[in-house]
This record gives C-alpha cells, sequence and structure tokens, in this order.
C-alpha cells in the first residue's frame, strides 16, 4: 500500500549573493557563481554551458529537472569498442568521470529546513539530515544528482535490505557500500567454527560480516572503518538487530587495537584511485590498503588464529594485477592459505552482455581465504 505523499510547498526565494552551504562526494570546491535557469533550458543549452564550466541552479519543475538529467546523460560519449579488458576499463571510467563532471554541474538549492526549491519537490528533508546533519547556513546547494542518490539510500535505510544468512534486515546509509552483490556473504558459511571467537572486522561497512559471525556464535567483534559513515551505519544496525552487547565498531585505519581469534576483511577490490568518497569501498590506490592489511596480520591473530580475506580476481582479469599477485603477497607477508573457498559472480553485471566490462565480470570469481601464520 502507498503512502499517502506529503503536500509540498511552494518554491522559496533564493537571493543571487546568498551564502550557502555546498555539499559535493568528491570535495569539488563551491561554486563562486550559480547562473539560475529554469524548464525553459534545453538540454543541448545546458550541454554548452556546462562544457564552459557553468554551475546551473535549477528553480523550475522537480520532475522536469530529472528529465534535463537524463537528456544530458544520453548525449555524452559513450565508451567505445574496446580491444582488451583494461582497455574497456580504462574507456569506462572516464566516461563515468565526465558524466559526474557534467551532471554535477546541475545543482538545486535547499532552505534552512531542507525544503527543495523545486515546483513538485518532495520531501528530502529527513534524506538531507541522516548525510549531513543540521544546516549551518540559511541555504544549501547539492548537485542535483547527488540529491537523487540520497533519496534512494533513505528509502533504502527506511526499508531494511534481506541479507542471505542474516536474521533480521540490514539498513544501510547513505554513502557505505551496499551489499546488494550477496557472493562475498554466503562464502562466511563456509567458516567451519566460530563459535566463542573474538572478531576483528576490518572495513566493516554496514557491519554485515560482523553480524553473520555473531549471529554464528563469535563471542565479540570489534569493527573498524575509516568513514564516519560506515561507523554510524554499522553502530545503528547492531543495535537493531539486538547485537550490540556484543559489538564494538571505531574509525579507524585499519586494526583495532589488541588480538583476535578471527580477523575478517573484504577489502576493496580494484588498486586504482577513487574518484570520491562513495569509491572508497570499491577502489584501493596501487592495493595500499590491502597490502597493509596482510602486512599487520599475523601481529593481530591470538596463538592459532586465522584471517579471513575475501578477494575478488576482477583486479585480474581487468589487467590491473598480475595472476598469482595476491599469492606473492601472502608470502611476503609470512601468511600461508589453509584453506579456500570460490564463487563465481552472480550479480546482474555479470550476466549483462551491454556491460562495457561484461567480458571480464562474467569470468569473476570472487574467494574466500582461510590465512594462517607461516610456521617458521
Amino acid at each position: 500500500m502507498d503512502r499517502p505523499r506529503r503536500p509540498t510547498a511552494s518554491p522559496f526565494e533564493f537571493p543571487p549573493e546568498a551564502a550557502f552551504t555546498w555539499h559535493s562526494e568528491s570535495d569539488e570546491p563551491a561554486p563562486t557563481r550559480l547562473s539560475p535557469v529554469d524548464d525553459g533550458l534545453s538540454a543541448d543549452t545546458a550541454l554548452k554551458r556546462v562544457r564552459r564550466g557553468e554551475f546551473l541552479r535549477y528553480s523550475g519543475d522537480f520532475h522536469n529537472a530529472k528529465q534535463l538529467l537524463g537528456a544530458l546523460g544520453r548525449r555524452l560519449e559513450r565508451p567505445w569498442q574496446a580491444r582488451s579488458p583494461l582497455e574497456a576499463f580504462r574507456a569506462e571510467r572516464r566516461a563515468r568521470q565526465l558524466e559526474h563532471a557534467t551532471l554535477s554541474r546541475i545543482v538545486v538549492a535547499l532552505d534552512r529546513g531542507y525544503r527543495l526549491d523545486l515546483a513538485r519537490a518532495p520531501d528530502v528533508a529527513e534524506a538531507c539530515r541522516q548525510v549531513w546533519g543540521e544546516p549551518t547556513e540559511d541555504f544549501t546547494v547539492v548537485p542535483l544528482k547527488q540529491l537523487l542518490g540520497m533519496l534512494g539510500a533513505a528509502e533504502w535505510r527506511r526499508k531494511g535490505l534481506e541479507v542471505p544468512g542474516l536474521k533480521g534486515l540490514l539498513h544501510p546509509h547513505y554513502g557505505v557500500y551496499l551489499p546488494t552483490r550477496t557472493d562475498y556473504v554466503e562464502l562466511l558459511a563456509a567458516v567451519p567454527d566460530v563459535k566463542g571467537k573474538r572478531v576483528f572486522d576490518v572495513g566493516t561497512g554496514t557491519g554485515v560480516l560482523s553480524f553473520l559471525l555473531l549471529q554464528r556464535g563469535a563471542a565479540s567483534a570489534q569493527a573498524t572503518d575509516c568513514d564516519s559513515r560506515a561507523v554510524a551505519c554499522a553502530r545503528e544496525n547492531a543495535e537493531r538487530l539486538g547485537l550490540s552487547l556484543r559489538f564494538q565498531v571505531t574509525e579507524a585505519d585499519l586494526f583495532p587495537e589488541g588480538k583476535a581469534d578471527l580477523v575478517v576483511c573484504n577489502p576493496p577490490w580494484i588498486p586504482e584511485p577513487p574518484k570520491n568518497r562513495v569509491d572508497r569501498a570499491v577502489f584501493d590506490e596501487d592495493s595500499q590498503f590491502l597490502r597493509r592489511f596482510l602486512e599487520g596480520l599475523p601481529s593481530a591473530l591470538n596463538p592459532g588464529g586465522e584471517g579471513l580475506l575475501i578477494l575478488s580476481d576482477l583486479a585480474v582479469l581487468l589487467g590491473l594485477r598480475p595472476a598469482g599477485w595476491i599469492e606473492e603477497q601472502f608470502e611476503r607477508c609470512g601468511l600461508t592459505v589453509a584453506w579456500r573457498k570460490s564463487t563465481p559472480a552472480r550479480h546482474s553485471k555479470a550476466k549483462d552482455k551491454a556491460d562495457p566490462l561484461h567480458a571480464a565480470r562474467s569470468q569473476e570469481v570472487t574467494t574466500l581465504y582461510g590465512l594462517v601464520p607461516t610456521a617458521r
């Protein structure tokens, strides 16, 4: 049953020289000038203007603004037919960056109550407060595409998400990696005996790996993440699932203090620089995070303890890492593979032949490695 829509207030006045708070996930500097536009703006004209570097503040109809974003996206160049998976990956990243740079210049204004300055606009205040907290200026300016993403995330957060093996719903937050790819989650069922174990969860995200292990009988889980939004998300989900007494999470770059019986990590799997804050869940420049995790793992384990590394081989299939690279890292860091379990990718992109990276994604395999310090 659909919920009744709230009546929306009429658009407000945004003074041309008004001070405002600027929000951008890519840390792009605040625009020094906003050019007001409305429903009379065509997509072709908008594209010419944003390519000249203008930020266009839309003040027309909400649905027309969304249609303008779609029309702009369709006018952007698509990646050409690549000769290799690596070439396809590079072209796709350039296309995504161009799309972001173009569409993020269509911006909208919000007032001090986070009311959107567009006719027929939905109520966006709750989604904004969830991400930004209370406003600090009379006006806020944000790319419309980002705001739409925040609205979608707020709906996921409200409804919750079913995760295979998890008793209860997971409620993801905006900007925290959404575990809609369940392959890596299901691999945890292969861990033989977790009862009574102390767990470290490095790069926890929503906290889902900790929660699965706790529900299987782990004694406690200490999680870390370098993103404050992930820390808040994991903490809230632990409370919702009734696990907060056995779960702690802190904002940290890598390992918590002390030692654990199990140390689990699902690191970013693409060794390329992230372009924005959200990218950090997937992109790990020069595999720095993964290298440091493996280097520190032996010291984080109790005697008889085990590391649980979940890693996709997509970087190898794309030509971003040579075959055998991860095994070389295990040896370099004094780690031995005690056991492993793998599963082919079953996510939607692995089946989408129109995806520019389909050749690699259709062959992707994710592996759970059980790692122990090498005997000396």
